[in-house]
């Protein structure tokens, strides 16, 4: 187990309250492969708890409900959140690397980002205190028509692995600025930055049942969050395929839903680029976060006149990556996610390669790490349209390449994923 670590429970109505039956879901370092911890598994029974705590604390806390609270009164929390993710800056980016396996300087880098969005969000909550009501020009002199904005109520926030807080921020902090009340249910192969927040919450006095976080299998939290008749909304983050889940089981209750999916992102390269600044963003964008990006730019189709030259500073720069433990300073490509996704990834390649592509660089684990789910940034070149490598979101760092002669016929093989 490692101490840096903490046992939690689930968050609900601003205490850490046990899951109602007491299952819990091991944390594994994706670097190293060992058990570090354990993570509360909730279960339908604690989305009740928590669903209700969110609507006590939308309608009525201590006699100031948060959804008529003022925009100033929602930011001065904001601004506190933000503070404190700032003073503990080290640990959670600590954390939040040994949970994903992203190099710590990555890590770092997105909790400064998670404080710079509480602090956005406070600045907009205050906008709402001085334009409360937005008048609209209509013909008929006899009405007058103004725009109300008002909090929708309670919200599901259901946020992926590959950011844990960022992404859970960019859901949380708008949703609590605008006066909702939420629940957040982070992935279950990365929840403990998120647990953290709810720990920053708790210390800065945010109001009981604002923020809810309720971690476990998607199966046994967000399905019956999605279902759930006492959610107004429902935003998600994820693959498509557990979007249409979520949309399906949101559309039961007719509640308005946000999703934002899987991508398979292409970069183009034109004989006139200047070919350096070409391949080193090229480089990052495929590779960047390991690849576990959904904006991604996953296929790159290359002037056939400079392909040669292109491939051959794309294979420097890829040879010049520093794969290693995360932790380590330097380190530009850590591991992915978890078993599953590496033998995914891997099983893409082989796939590919059985398809007749050709394995330019990498595709395989590196040699010099033998525990981790790391893999090499690999190139791949040959590919066609129909292949899967081609037209489905790997997550990982892979690019396939293709050729063009003409700008129509690189348009059509950008939107060639169908």
């Amino acid at each position: 187990m490692d101490d840096l670590v903490p046992s939690r429970q689930l968050f609900i109505a601003g205490e850490w309250r046990e899951p109602v039956l007491k299952k819990r879901i091991p944390i594994v370092n994706p670097a190293t492969e060992d058990i570090v911890g354990d993570l509360p598994a909730a279960t339908a029974e604690d989305v009740d708890i928590a669903v209700d705590a969110a609507r006590m604390a939308f309608f009525s806390n201590k006699g100031k409900d948060w959804a008529s609270a003022s925009g100033a009164y929602r930011a001065k929390f904001l601004r506190a959140i933000a503070d404190m993710i700032l003073e503990r800056k080290s640990l959670l980016a600590k954390l939040e690397t040994i949970d994903t396996g992203k190099p710590l300087d990555e890590a770092v880098s997105d909790m400064e980002s998670s404080a710079s969005c509480f602090k956005y969000y406070a600045e907009l909550a205050e906008a709402l205190d001085l334009k409360e009501r937005t008048p609209v020009s209509i013909k008929q002199q006899s009405f007058k028509t103004h725009v109300l904005k008002e909090p929708i109520g309670v919200v599901a926030l259901i946020t992926p692995w590959n950011y844990p807080l960022l992404m859970a921020v960019w859901k949380v902090a708008p949703a609590l600025a605008a006066g909702c009340t939420a629940i957040l249910k982070p992935s279950e192969l990365a929840s403990v930055t998120c647990l953290e927040l709810a720990d920053i919450c708790r210390q800065v006095g945010l109001p009981s049942g604002v923020l809810n976080v309720v971690t476990g299998l998607g199966s046994e939290v967000g399905a019956p969050l999605s279902s759930h008749p006492h959610v107004d909304k429902i935003a998600f983050t994820g693959s498509t395929a557990t979007g249409i889940k979520v949309m399906t089981a949101a559309a039961q209750t007719i509640k308005p839903v946000s999703l934002e999916l899987g991508g398979k992102s292409p970069i183009l390269v034109f004989q006139d680029a200047d070919l350096d600044n070409a391949a080193e963003w090229t480089i990052y964008g495929c590779f960047a976060t390991s690849g576990q990006i959904c904006s991604a730019t996953s296929r790159l189709l290359v002037h056939e006149s400079i392909a040669a030259k292109f491939l051959e500073k794309l294979i420097d720069w890829s040879k010049n990556i520093k794969i290693s433990d995360p932790m380590e300073e330097g380190c530009r490509l850590g591991s992915v996610i978890s078993k599953t996704q590496y033998e995914k990834i891997l099983n893409f390649i082989t796939t590919a390669k059985g398809e007749g592509a050709t394995i330019l660089h990498g595709g395989g684990r590196p040699q010099h790490l033998n525990q981790g789910f790391f893999i090499e940034p690999t190139i791949i070149t040959d590919v066609g349209t129909s292949m899967s490598i081609w037209k489905e979101e790997v997550f990982g760092p892979v690019l396939c390449v293709k050729t063009f002669t003409t700008e129509d016929e690189a348009l059509e093989l950008a939107n060639d994923t169908e």
